[in-house]
């Protein structure tokens, strides 16, 4: 006797709905599906596994230790079914399809969309998936197609383009100096507000041991969200780390310190050596390094 076929994608993509959502209710209108389709999708799942996977509550649906296990697999599933329809989607010569790229907030949400409307005015039937993080996905794992990174690429089988080296340096609004006066000398900083990092990760102590004239105390505001310190400079809450080619679009960043601190960031675009002839990806990453050059080509202001 033939043992019944696995449950198909349909099931788990319903599955990881309910996880994230907490509810049917939640979950259905993210699928675009109707509750009680949601419901059989649900009911399916569990007869094959041979049990419970949610458990209702006052919250709504609590993932049992079964769906706890299969979570990262179905997430695994999730990811391979994504790169499967980018590259099903982008076949032939013509630049269109879906490309998801990654890079760091600042970089994705303040100088990667002007490049990418250009790229869309250029080629109209491309479409784009932008993840936003700190983190450094896996090209080999096909977690992305494109990247942009701020540290050098270590992995095989990856085409790399370098862009070139991006300075940092501490900056505050007009109005924080006007009140609280300008910093002559590192020492000058502990009597002001200062914003940084919530924990201090490899790459922040690597700066740091690069950057020793700078003995930084307490944090009057701490984020590992490098968007959220970007936006506390612009505010005026004090001063904090940002890109120079990025302030100076700004009138109103003053740099402060210069001398003491001026740390050259390298950035990096990749994607995976086979993508090279996929005419959607390369056009992206062809795109990307030329707008990126121009963006750390721009003269520093301080």
């Amino acid at each position: 006797m033939n043992p019944p076929p696995p449950p198909s994608w349909d099931l788990y993509r319903s599955f990881l709905a309910v996880i994230r959502e907490g509810s049917l209710s939640g979950a259905a209108p993210s699928l675009g599906l109707t509750q009680p389709t949601l419901a059989r999708h649900f009911a399916a799942l569990e007869e094959a596994v041979g049990g419970s996977l949610f458990i209702r509550s006052p919250r709504g649906l609590d993932p049992t230790d079964a769906a706890l296990s299969l979570k990262p697999q179905a997430e695994a599933l999730e990811t391979v079914a994504a790169s499967l329809w980018r590259t099903a989607s982008g076949w032939g010569e013509e630049v269109r399809g879906t490309v998801r790229i990654t890079a760091s907030e600042v970089v994705g949400a303040r100088i990667l969309p002007a490049i990418l409307a250009g790229l869309r005015q250029r080629h109209p039937a491309l479409e784009v998936e932008l993840a936003l993080s700190n983190n450094v996905d896996n090209l080999l794992r096909r977690d992305a197609d494109v990247a942009v990174r701020m540290v050098e690429p270590d992995q095989q089988a990856l085409l790399v383009r370098r862009i070139g080296t991006i300075a940092l340096g501490m900056y505050a609004h007009r109005d924080y100096l006007d009140r609280q006066g300008v910093p002559h000398c590192p020492d000058d900083l502990a009597r002001h507000s200062l914003i940084g990092f919530d924990r201090e990760t490899p790459d922040i102590r690597a700066m740091l041991r690069r950057a020793p004239a700078i003995a930084l105390p307490r944090f009057a505001l701490r984020s590992d969200s490098h968007l959220a310190q970007l936006s506390a400079i612009e505010a005026g809450f004090g001063i904090g780390i940002c890109q120079v080619p990025l302030a100076r679009r700004n009138p109103d960043l003053r740099r402060v310190l210069a001398d003491a601190f001026d740390m050259p960031m390298g950035m990096w675009v990749v994607m995976h050596e086979d993508l090279r002839s996929t005419p959607r990806c390369r056009a992206v990453f062809d795109g990307l390094a030329a707008g990126l050059r121009d963006h750390v080509s721009a003269d520093p202001v301080t």
